[in-house]
């Protein structure tokens, strides 16, 4: 069996901070609001941004599988590193550009259009051969859920530095250049610059292993073989499935509250960033402890925590915002932050069992049909990611323009634009944007944390409905499975 050596576990986990700083932070969670509140844009082109966004996503979802072949395809020597590197360059040229443009109109809608198509492709190249160099890493159960948990929890570091820089940086009294149009450019290209180093950390650092691990067996680079290979391994089916649900609602839920925050409380980064770092802390700790809770309580037992934690927090989260005095404004965000803490740790603990499943689905394949198909496999995560976050993105573009919040976005915007060419003063931008918000209708808030709760309640509900019913591996029976690998590949090794 394979054991995990220190140096893998950090050089592999400490290279995700860059990426979810730059591409899974900045660029999935905060180019939406960038748009709304830098760019001057009518309903048409808002529109056409959504089908472009939505339409990008479902390209990158049809293309992440055939990635996977070809990964899996791979004759290299190092069989992930490659497409690690080329795919962390494209991605950091691609951020620093989205962020850093000047363009308004039709001609952001085209530029847009180009950026967001070759961010989908750049960084699912990164992404799937990132993930698909896991289970090369490790075959042991307990090596593998420290791997994963130390991951996520860099992953988790990456998301809180984001969370934290970003709306500090680019809304309020500390923005970048006195305009959340210099911040976000300053940021995007500093955060690419991250991304680029932390990756070479893991460049440079891990050692792939591939002794213990079949060698892949060449294959056709097909469509179909792509599709057979998923559609016949349940766990990666199912798992599949549940985490579309999931990046969907909870895609909607936190692009969704950045404008809620604005509008219900005042143009303040500090209150969008005091609301999700304390989330992102508890989610942290999860994280740092899951594989005692994992080795304690067992993965079954641990989702039906989660879930009861994350409906809990929802409901709490919508009731606390309708009905607390909101004359006492901290002591209601404090609240709401307080309760957000509940789906932020069970949505933690949900995504690390389903992200673990997926990896144990590697195993699987091999023990049913003698293939581990790693990069296929992996590619399951990017594929429903992305699809799931585009149909989340998607959603949350029509409840912008459902609830009317567009005409207002676009008057911040244009006021936005004038204090970064120095027309305005920055006393005179603060008081023209509270003055706006100010006159802008409180249902238009309410709806707003409305869909915020109920979308994700529903989706965890459904996704802890289809992780019961489908039987994914338990620990008990992975570790049998893998066992049964073990000495097959022993005899394997002794009639070689």
């Amino acid at each position: 069996m394979q054991t995990l050596s220190k140096r893998n576990l950090w050089s592999f986990s400490v290279g995700t901070i860059g990426r979810d700083m730059a591409a899974a932070g900045l660029f999935t969670n905060y180019l939406l609001t960038y748009v709304l509140f830098t760019k001057t844009l009518s309903a048409t082109q808002f529109t056409v941004i959504t089908i472009i966004m939505f339409g990008a996503r479902f390209f990158d979802a049809v293309i992440d599988p055939l990635l996977g072949n070809l990964i899996d395809t791979s004759t290299s020597k190092n069989k992930f590193k490659p497409f690690i590197f080329w795919g962390a360059i494209g991605t950091a040229v691609i951020v620093s550009a989205s962020f850093a443009n000047r363009f308004q109109g039709w001609s952001y809608v085209v530029f847009f259009g180009v950026m967001y198509l070759l961010f989908s492709v750049c960084f699912s190249v990164n992404d799937i051969a990132y993930w698909g160099m896991l289970p090369s890493l490790t075959t042991n159960q307990n090596d593998r859920n420290r791997l994963t948990s130390m991951t996520t929890l860099m992953a988790g570091v990456g998301a809180f530095l984001c969370s934290f820089l970003v709306p500090v940086f680019t809304v309020g009294d500390r923005v970048i250049g006195g305009s959340a149009v210099t911040g976000y450019a300053v940021i995007g290209i500093v955060f690419s610059i991250i991304m680029l180093g932390t990756q070479l950390i893991t460049l440079l650092g891990v050692k792939e292993e591939r002794k213990s691990i079949p060698k892949p067996e060449k294959t056709k680079f097909s469509i179909k073989e792509t599709a057979r290979v998923i559609l016949q391994n349940p766990q990666a089916k199912w798992s599949g499935v549940i985490l579309f649900i999931y990046m969907m609602v909870s895609t909607l839920s936190t692009t969704m509250i950045a404008t809620y925050l604005y509008f219900s409380f005042g143009y303040n980064g500090l209150y969008l960033m005091l609301f999700n770092i304390v989330g992102q802390v508890s989610g942290a700790v999860v994280f740092i402890i899951f594989p005692l809770l994992s080795r304690k309580l067992g993965r079954n037992r641990l989702v039906r925590l989660a879930v009861l934690l994350s409906i809990t927090g929802y409901t709490l989260l919508f009731l606390s915002g309708t009905f607390l005095n909101s004359s006492l404004e901290m002591v209601k965000l404090a609240v709401m932050a307080a309760f957000n803490i509940l789906p932020s740790i069970g949505n933690g603990v949900f995504y690390l069992v389903v992200m673990i499943n997926i990896a144990n689905a590697v195993e699987y394949n091999e023990w049913a049909f003698g293939k581990r198909n790693e990069g296929i496999i992996f590619s399951v995560r990017p594929f429903v990611t992305q699809l799931g976050m585009g149909l989340g993105q998607l959603l949350t573009m029509a409840i912008y323009l459902l609830v009317g919040i567009l005409s207002a976005t676009n008057k911040i915007s244009l006021i936005e634009n004038e204090a970064a060419q120095a027309t305005i003063s920055g006393a005179e931008k603060t008081q023209a944007i509270q003055q706006i918000i100010l006159t802008t209708p409180n249902q238009k808030s309410t709806l707003l944390l409305l869909f915020i709760t109920a979308v994700p309640l529903i989706g965890i509900y459904i996704c802890y409905r289809l992780y019961k019913s489908k039987q994914l591996l338990s620990e008990t029976e992975f570790e049998s499975l893998n066992a049964e690998l073990v000495e097959r590949r022993k005899q394997d090794e002794m009639v070689a």
